[in-house]
């Protein structure tokens, strides 16, 4: 089940991102932020857990969307995050949340979706691409994680009902 993510989730929540960070090519984060950081750094709108088990509240997964710039002539551009529990993982549960971040991204206004992400996070890409992203760049040395250098790949998806005309 998709629902809106609460303050009450963000232990859970924080708990999954834990488990990307760890797998080295989720993310350049090192640490998990507070809910207060976390907060601040996400849009009100669309903020999304997959619930999942027979443990009620359990959360599977999570997705959220982040402004990419403060210019009032991006407002309708956001940065698509997505992340699954291990446990859930090729279960289905990231395409539910992000087709739910869509329909949702789209109820709010926006636009285009944007996702930045290594190249060898494959699982990750091919969800992106299977729900009508595209590749739009690659990023080359774009930063240090651990000391090396990564490229990221650029995806976006330009919503076909919001800013056609």
């Amino acid at each position: 089940m998709i629902d809106i993510m609460q303050a009450a989730d963000w232990e859970q929540v924080r708990t999954i991102y834990w488990e990307g960070i760890a797998t080295g090519h989720a993310t350049f984060e090192m640490e998990a932020p507070s809910w207060e950081q976390w907060d601040a750094a996400h849009l009100r709108c669309a903020r999304l857990v997959a619930r999942a088990g027979r443990v009620a509240g359990r959360v599977a997964g999570w997705a959220a969307l982040s402004p990419v710039s403060q210019r009032c002539v991006y407002g309708g551009v956001a940065e698509v995050s997505v992340y699954v529990s291990q446990a859930h993982r090729q279960s289905g549960v990231g395409r539910r949340l992000l087709s739910a971040l869509i329909r949702e991204s789209e109820r709010n206004g926006i636009w285009t979706l944007q996702a930045g992400m290594f190249p060898e996070n494959a699982g990750s890409l091919a969800l992106h691409r299977g729900c009508g992203f595209r590749e739009v760049g690659r990023r080359e040395r774009i930063g240090k994680l651990n000391g090396a250098w990564r490229d990221t790949i650029l995806l976006e998806r330009r919503s076909p009902v919001v800013g056609v005309t």
